[in-house]
């Protein structure tokens, strides 16, 4: 376990590099092959370009910076892409600086101001169904990635709980190094020991977590599965009650195996 980091004072600026990425899949079952249409609409209107843009510029709230640029692009048939540059504020507050050297769940989503520069937020999605089992997978692929005092961890909780996360793949890194006025090197700049440090209670509560860390390399890997199951949170175009109990046992199977070969990366039915 890290132990705590006291304030540097730094020869010049932050040179650390820190990436989150998030890898967020949203299941759905949809009976026929007009519902599976349907859903692939329904997904491209609520998370088109436009949308995703707001949800970054959200996560750029929260983090403390300024955007530089925006490029974004809807796909036919189907998916999006938004990437943001984006810089530092002019000043940082003491408060601010000192809330990220502890490992500490970040805003839901109240903004701090942190020092930022040479940084981009990107995110591509990826709408697809299965032709015969009626399983639809959507997957929101986003990378966080700052230089400077501030950790993009604290953009967890509010993308975790903006969009439909059944089940959530988390890789944190730092890189690079920065030096202190004695000369010294410093490869991490704050305390932790888990992604899952940096979640609130009531998400941690909720999904089923596996981590994967390599302290000495500063890697920290986090996969996050939902622990509860309702069916009719998870159909799409039809109702529990219009399905006889033998289908509801058939479908419920097919949506959990699914999450589980997702979860845990491999093909359980092979």
């Amino acid at each position: 376990m890290h132990r705590p980091f006291e304030k540097l004072k730094l020869h010049g600026f932050n040179n650390l590099t820190k990436s989150l990425s998030f890898s967020i899949y949203d299941i759905r079952y949809a009976k026929t092959q007009l519902q599976r249409k349907k859903y692939l609409d329904y997904i491209s209107q609520r998370y088109s370009a436009e949308r995703l843009t707001h949800i970054l510029e959200e996560v750029v709230d929260i983090i403390g910076a300024n955007i530089l640029n925006v490029a974004r692009q809807d796909y036919d048939p189907q998916g999006a892409s938004v990437t943001l540059l984006i810089s530092d504020e002019s000043q940082l507050e003491t408060e601010a600086q000192s809330s990220v050297q502890k490992a500490q769940p970040g805003p839901l989503p109240d903004s701090v101001v942190a020092h930022l520069d040479k940084s981009h937020i990107c995110v591509h999605t990826y709408p697809e169904t299965h032709p015969v089992e009626g399983i639809c997978t959507f997957r929101v692929d986003i990378e966080v990635s700052t230089c400077g005092v501030i950790s993009p961890l604290k953009a967890v909780n509010y993308l975790i709980h903006t969009l439909e996360s059944d089940i959530v793949t988390l890789d944190y890194r730092v890189r690079g190094f920065t030096r202190d006025e004695t000369g010294k090197k410093h490869y991490i700049d704050h305390a932790i020991n888990s992604i899952q440090n940096f979640m609130t209670q009531d998400t941690l509560s909720s999904y089923q977590m596996l981590d994967v860390n390599i302290y000495q390399e500063n890697l920290f890997h986090t996969k996050m599965m939902l622990k509860e199951f309702n069916l009719e949170q998870y159909l799409f175009g039809t109702t529990a009650r219009d399905l006889s109990v033998q289908e509801q046992k058939d479908i419920t199977h097919k949506l959990q195996s699914e999450m589980k070969e997702i979860f845990y990366g491999r093909n359980f039915s092979e």
